[in-house]
C-alpha cells in the first residue's frame, strides 16, 4: 500500500515519482515523514489524491459515451476531466478545513488516525491551504464559465447542482452529512450529475442512456462513503453526526451497502439486456471477485483491531469498498471502450 514515500534509508523521495504515488494504493499513514514532503506532494497527499480517481473515472465514462455516439469533443472532455478532479479536491480539502475549524477532527477522531490531516498534522498551515483552495476554485470557475458560454444554461445548472451538493455535504452550517443524506448526495454527484452532466458538456445534448449508465458507478462511489461512515459510526454518534449508518445502525447499514454492491451488477446486466450498452459492458463482471470479498467482509462486524501490517485503520469497510470500486470502474470503462470501438468501426 502507498505510504508517504519514505525509503528504507530514511530519505524522502521528491518530484514526479512521488507525486504519482499520491494517486495509487491507499491513504498514506500519518507519521512524522509527512512534514518532509515537497510542497506539491504535501498538497496532493493532503487532498487525498488516492480517492480522486473516482472523479477521473466518471469523466472517462462520460467521454466514452459521447465517443460511442459520435459526439466527442476533445477540448470539452479535457476540461470535464480537470473540472471533476478539481471539484473533488476542493471538496476534500474544504471538508478537512471545516472539520478542523468546527472541532470535529480531534486527535482521537478516525480522520486523524488513518492518514495525515492537512492542518492538524502540520503538513499545511491554514493560509497555504486557503491559497491552494483559491487556485483550485479559480480553475473550476473558469471551466464552469467556459461551458456556460458554449453549452448554455443547462451546463451551468449541472455545475451549480454538483458544486452545491459538494458544499452542502460538509461545509454548510447544517451539512447533509449530519442529516443522513450525505451518502445519497455522493450517489447523485458521481452518478447522474458527473456522468450525465459530463456527457452533456462533452456532447452538447442530454442523453437518457448516459444517466442510466451512470447508476452502477454512482452506487459504487456511494458504497465507499457508506463503508467509511460505518467505520466511524461510533465516533460520529458520540459527536452528533447523523450519517446514514448512524441512523440505520451497524447491521442495517452493512446490509444496505451489500445491497448497493449487488445492485451495481444487476443494473449492468439490465442495461445490456435493454441494449443501453453493448454486451462488452459485461467486462464489469471481472470485478466480481473483489465484490465477493467486499460482501464477505461486510457480512461480519468489524474486528476490534487491525490485522498485522494493516494500513489505514480504523477504515475497514471503506477500504474494501474502495478497492472494489476502483477495479469496477476500470473494467466498466474497458467495456465502454470496446463498445466505442465497435460503434466507430460500424459502417455509416
Amino acid at each position: 500500500m502507498a505510504g508517504t514515500g519514505a525509503t528504507h534509508h530514511g530519505a524522502v523521495p521528491r518530484g514526479p515519482k512521488l507525486w504519482l504515488r499520491a494517486f495509487v494504493g491507499f491513504y498514506p499513514p500519518h507519521d512524522a515523514s509527512s512534514r518532509q514532503l515537497d510542497p506539491v506532494a504535501k498538497f496532493l497527499f493532503s487532498a487525498r489524491s488516492v480517492i480522486l480517481v473516482i472523479s477521473a473515472q466518471a469523466a472517462v465514462i462520460a467521454g466514452l459515451l459521447a465517443l460511442t455516439d459520435g459526439r466527442f469533443d476533445a477540448v470539452a472532455f479535457a476540461l470535464v476531466l480537470v473540472g471533476f478532479v478539481t471539484a473533488h479536491a476542493i471538496s476534500n480539502l474544504s471538508n478537512d478545513y471545516f472539520g478542523y475549524r468546527r472541532g470535529h477532527d480531534t486527535p482521537d477522531s478516525p480522520r486523524m488516525r488513518y492518514t495525515m490531516h492537512p492542518i492538524a498534522s502540520g503538513v499545511l498551515d491554514s493560509r497555504t491551504l486557503l491559497i491552494g483552495l483559491g487556485v483550485l476554485a479559480l480553475i473550476g470557475t473558469a471551466i464552469v464559465l467556459y461551458f456556460w458560454a458554449v453549452r448554455g444554461p443547462v451546463a451551468l445548472a449541472f455545475s451549480v447542482a454538483g458544486l452545491g451538493l459538494l458544499y452542502l455535504y460538509d461545509a454548510a452550517p447544517k451539512p447533509l452529512k449530519a442529516l443522513g443524506l450525505g451518502e445519497v448526495a455522493a450517489f447523485l454527484v458521481w452518478g447522474p450529475l458527473m456522468v450525465g452532466g459530463g456527457y452533456f458538456a462533452i456532447a452538447g445534448r442530454l442523453s437518457v442512456p448516459a444517466f442510466l449508465v451512470s447508476l452502477p458507478y454512482g452506487l459504487g462511489v456511494m458504497s465507499i462513503l457508506v463503508g467509511k461512515h460505518i467505520d466511524q459510526a461510533d465516533f460520529d454518534r458520540a459527536h452528533g453526526q447523523r450519517t446514514l449508518p448512524v441512523v440505520l445502525g451497524d447491521s442495517r447499514a452493512r446490509a444496505f451497502n451489500r445491497g448497493a454492491l449487488l445492485a451495481m451488477y444487476l443494473i449492468v446486466a439490465a442495461l445490456i439486456l435493454l441494449r443501453q450498452v453493448t454486451p462488452f459492458a459485461a467486462l464489469a463482471f471481472a470485478a466480481l471477485p473483489r465484490a465477493r470479498r467486499a460482501l464477505a467482509v461486510m457480512e461480519r462486524p468489524r474486528p476490534d483491531g487491525p490485522p498485522p501490517g494493516y494500513v489505514g485503520w480504523p477504515l475497514w469497510y471503506h477500504r474494501v469498498c474502495l478497492v472494489h470500486n476502483r477495479l469496477f470502474g476500470w473494467v466498466y470503462i474497458a467495456g465502454l471502450v470496446m463498445g466505442a470501438i465497435v460503434a466507430w468501426m460500424r459502417p455509416g
